[in-house]
């Protein structure tokens, strides 16, 4: 599978850079909802979303399968693995993207986002 990340140091700073954007953008909607709950946190590689009683999500790299495992309260356990054709995370097993899914499993609760706008993540490969 040559679109699957080659190169461990390549996986980290894709890796870094797409936890990084989404926690940023996370902080952004944070700052700008009331929802009771709402914390965000990110320390060495894990990404933790409070949302109060709509329970939490857990992002947190997976460096010997290179992959980013996410956690949801609704949809569970996925495992994503970057296609560098596509400059995207994905879950194999129905092909659906990372950003995908958190936009669409957390619009009902923050509203419209794109959790991973401005990711840039091409030039890094």
């Amino acid at each position: 599978m040559d679109s699957i990340i080659a190169l461990p140091h390549t996986y980290h700073r894709i890796a870094d850079v797409t936890l990084d954007q989404i926690m940023d953008n996370l902080e952004v909607i944070g700052d700008e909802t009331d929802l009771a709950g709402f914390d965000l946190e990110y320390s060495q590689g894990v990404l933790t979303l409070r949302l109060g009683e709509h329970g939490t999500y857990v992002l947190n790299k997976q460096p010997p399968n290179k992959q980013i495992w996410l956690s949801s309260p609704k949809s569970g356990p996925k495992r994503y693995d970057y296609d560098i054709k596509e400059h995207k995370w994905f879950y194999h097993r129905d092909n659906h993207t990372m950003d995908e899914l958190l936009n669409e499993e957390l619009k009902d609760i923050l509203g419209d986002l794109d959790v991973l706008a401005g990711l840039a993540t091409e030039d890094l490969e």
